[in-house]
């Protein structure tokens, strides 16, 4: 069927990280911000077809937005892993060109993939041609010595043929030897100059800016100059930065949740997916920075850890935890004066 993609807000997202954008990861965001889109991990069109495919593509309905990222290079088996995504309900799915790691380039996926930008555009086309969702593409700014500004644009003109509108791009070229994944995100200078002249030079397409984005501050001032910011590291450890996002970036106005309130929701899944037969550990280590900056943040870490090691272990565990925190600190809202005497700590 053809592609008849529908407006989706990509002004704020949360990037796909491996082991870390689970599905618990993804609801707890989502009790942060009603309106930023959640990614999943990467996920292989391999694994997709003959893995275990309800658990590589379970969500919850509250986490939509959320979008599908594949990874591969075979573009009759992405196009049968979209179109089993956009089945389920995934409301875009994203083509991985970014990704560094040894493994990738051996699957011939990721950022190799900038190197084949024919290849990437057959892979986008018969994903397109499989759902009605939008197919969108997240690339580097260039992989070893093929980081010219003219290979930049070369690769977004020819993969753009098939229909491509939307592309995330990585501040940062991509080294697919030497540097470990790791060192891919903090050894290559960041460069948003580059990101900020491919949207000038290509105004007709989406560009969104990832890499380095640490705060709402720094969405607002980079959003002046492209079309979206994805956050990354950031929003996983510290991600109660998230609580401001849909009043400044989206315009959207009402009560910012406080970490009590989120809390109050997540224990009720929590509790769901523990009598489902889900480890407590599985969750709360998505929630260990939910209190960073504040007073007694490495108390919760701590009874968080250690509370959800044994086999058994309950939500209580999170109560506990929130018990050994100031009451200020569950109940004090992001944007709001701090009560007299208290500070946020860098």
């Amino acid at each position: 069927m053809g592609n008849q993609e529908h407006p989706l807000d990509r002004r704020l997202s949360v990037a796909p990280m491996m082991d870390w954008t689970d599905r618990h990861e993804r609801f707890f965001l989502r009790l942060i911000s009603a309106r930023a889109l959640l990614y999943t991990e990467m996920i292989t069109a391999h694994a997709i077809l003959r893995g275990d495919r309800p658990r590589l593509l379970a969500y919850d309905p509250a986490e939509h937005p959320v979008a599908l990222q594949l990874g591969g290079s075979d573009p009759a088996m992405l196009a049968d892993a979209a179109r089993l995504g956009a089945a389920l309900g995934y409301d875009e799915i994203n083509l991985n060109v970014g990704c560094p790691s040894e493994k990738v380039q051996t699957g011939r996926f990721g950022a190799c993939l900038m190197l084949e930008p024919e290849l990437v555009r057959d892979c986008v086309a018969a994903m397109r041609e499989a759902v009605s969702v939008p197919v969108t593409v997240k690339h580097r700014i260039g992989v070893d010595d093929t980081d010219s500004y003219e290979a930049l644009t070369r690769f977004v003109r020819i993969v753009s043929e098939a229909g491509c509108r939307s592309f995330t791009v990585h501040a940062r070229k991509a080294w697919l030897s030497g540097l470990s994944p790791k060192q891919n995100r903090e050894i290559p200078p960041l460069t948003y100059e580059t990101v900020y002249r491919l949207k000038q030079d290509f105004p007709q397409f989406e560009i969104i800016l990832n890499g380095g984005v640490r705060t709402i501050d720094d969405a607002v001032a980079h959003l002046e100059k492209i079309d979206g910011v994805m956050i990354g590291r950031a929003a996983y450890e510290t991600p109660y930065i998230l609580a401001e996002a849909d009043r400044r970036v989206f315009g959207v106005e009402g009560l910012v949740p406080s970490r009590r309130e989120i809390l109050g929701c997540f224990l009720v899944y929590v509790r769901a997916e523990l009598e489902a037969g889900v480890a407590l550990r599985h969750m709360t280590r998505h929630i260990l920075g939910l209190f960073n900056g504040v007073p007694r943040a490495r108390t919760w870490r701590r009874l968080l850890t250690e509370g959800a090691v044994p086999d058994g272990a309950g939500a209580d565990v999170i109560e506990r935890a929130m018990e050994a925190l100031p009451e200020w600190a569950l109940d004090w809202r992001a944007g709001d004066p701090l009560p007299e005497g208290e500070r946020l700590r860098a």
